[in-house]
């Protein structure tokens, strides 16, 4: 798990100029936390990354609840394990992605379809008996899978929608604060491999938890969608003449 982390670490350093260059933006930003922009942002990367690995851990164990122990267990680890080298790959794809005209606001209209989705399933009723393994996933509105392969696949697609969701979420809310963006990425990555059943124990006992994620996830897509048409908006108008 510590290489694990170790190489996310050095994926993303390479995606921000090199360790050194990484190293000088989180001490510029984290130097300057006070302030209310920087500390607003700090806060939302924080709030995303507990809420979706949460989120994630939960749809795992919804999926692989329906297979026997040892399955399950194969079905959950391959989840989790999935999930981590997905978020470091798309960290490094979206974080330079979102200098191109025109997918900030794609990334906020995106967003705003993962802000909806996760307040379906907070007010969805239980469909699977739930994993042993992963508490709350019982409640997750997901219908098991019914063999090792499907259990495979549907952990396979989830997590790519979740990772994705996750990168997207941090890099706009610490689009203009590369440091926190580096630690907030860093830090999904470490919830999923060391905290992820911990907190959706959390999230399913303390509901509101859930609530506010979803809020903060919305006020990112939001801003997105403000800033991103700013940018496009130009470039319209040009086309438009």
């Amino acid at each position: 798990m510590i290489d694990t982390l170790l190489a996310a670490a050095s994926a993303t350093a390479e995606g921000f100029g090199g360790p050194a260059g990484m190293w000088a933006a989180i001490v510029n930003d984290f130097s300057n936390i006070t302030e209310p922009a920087a500390f607003a942002a700090f806060i939302q990367v924080l709030m995303i990354d507990l809420v979706l690995a949460g989120d994630n851990a939960i749809v795992v164990g919804a999926l692989a609840a329906g297979l026997p122990p040892e399955q399950r267990r194969k079905v959950i680890l391959i989840g989790v394990l999935a999930a981590l080298v997905l978020r470091v790959g798309f960290a490094l794809i979206v974080t330079q992605l979102l200098q191109i005209v025109g997918l900030i606001l794609a990334g906020g209209i995106l967003l705003l379809w993962v802000a909806w989705k996760m307040w379906r399933e907070l007010r969805h009723a239980g469909e699977s008996a739930g994993s042993p393994e992963i508490e709350g996933d019982e409640h997750s509105g997901i219908r098991s899978a019914k063999s090792f392969a499907g259990a495979v696949w549907a952990v396979a697609v989830a997590d790519i929608s979740m990772s994705l969701d996750n990168v997207l979420a941090v890099a706009g809310a610490a689009r203009e604060h590369p440091g926190i963006l580096i630690v907030g990425l860093i830090f999904a990555v470490a919830l999923m491999g060391l905290a992820a059943n911990l907190i959706a124990k959390y999230i399913e006992r303390y509901r509101w938890i859930a609530y506010v994620g979803l809020a903060v996830i919305l006020w990112v897509a939001v801003k997105m969608i403000w800033e991103g048409w700013h940018d496009v908006a130009p470039v319209v108008m040009r086309f438009a003449a």
